[in-house]
């Protein structure tokens, strides 16, 4: 029997040799290849603090995740999985290395850039819902596409699209508060994926659900996956990083271990 485990090829150049090449790569067109990257971290680190009192929540990671690819990302609390979200995300700046997202390296995009670039290409979903009480369900999926300047009829239109196609037809109109958890967080990936975002970020999505919940949550981004976007999945349980092509082990902020769909229920199952 094999070993599941499949170690990633052994890179011989420099950080900053691997860094040089991807913002030269993410300047020029991309090749058929290349194109199919939409996330690349390349060497990304990120410090907090400095001296001796710097503690390093991410040290030198590489991931590349392509279209029609979800990769989970599973580790120890404190093992840099949140951070990396976060920085493949925009939300956070790397102390060192690149991101790049759709062939465009983050550290390139002004404030204007970055905003356009997470309302039209990355989708974000949390374990806290982040819904806008005051906002109807279709309001709430609305919004960033209104933000992004299209018509209000069509921005609805797309909005009740996504959010027929996580079963909550006859919720458009409802509020979060009226709502369950299981519903609330269906309306944050319907507003995740609307308008075709091809990148969803979904860090513990299943954390405040129960179980049967969980498990419908994680089909429906299995579904979008499937459809064309690339997702990163930060997950605790093995259970839910078993719906994903390829995960990903953090410890101490590297990347120790990587298993793909065929050997992860042997990997998941030595780990428990």
């Amino acid at each position: 029997m094999s070993d599941p485990i499949r170690p990633a090829r052994r890179d011989t150049r420099t950080t900053e040799q691997r860094i040089d090449d991807a913002a030269r790569a993410a300047a020029a067109p991309p090749s058929a290849s290349e194109s199919e990257a939409v996330l690349r971290l390349v060497g990304v680190s990120r410090v907090y603090g400095s001296g001796e009192k710097a503690v390093t929540a991410l040290a030198g990671v590489d991931l590349d995740i392509r279209a029609g690819e979800l990769v989970a990302i599973m580790g120890a609390s404190g093992s840099g999985k949140s951070t990396l979200l976060s920085i493949a995300g925009g939300l956070q700046q790397p102390s060192s290395g690149e991101v790049i997202v759709e062939g465009r390296a983050l550290s390139s995009l002004d404030a204007k850039e970055m905003a356009r670039l997470r309302r039209r290409s990355l989708g974000f979903v949390f374990q806290d819902f982040n819904l806008i009480p005051t906002l109807t369900a279709i309001e709430n999926v609305t919004l960033p596409l209104e933000l992004d300047g299209d018509p209000a009829r069509e921005a609805r239109r797309m909005a009740e699209v996504a959010l027929d196609s996580v079963g909550l037809r006859e919720k458009h109109n409802a509020f979060p508060d009226d709502l369950s958890g299981g519903q609330q967080q269906r309306i944050a990936i319907a507003r995740a994926v609307v308008g075709g975002r091809r990148l969803i970020l979904a860090d513990e999505p299943t954390g405040a659900l129960d179980s049967v919940t969980g498990e419908a949550v994680m089909r429906m981004l299995r579904t979008r996956v499937d459809e064309g976007a690339a997702g990163l999945l930060v997950t605790h349980e093995a259970r839910h990083a078993a719906w994903a092509d390829r995960i990903v082990f953090l410890r101490d902020g590297r990347v120790v271990d990587e298993s793909r769909r065929d050997g992860a229920e042997s990997l998941l199952g030595a780990r428990r």
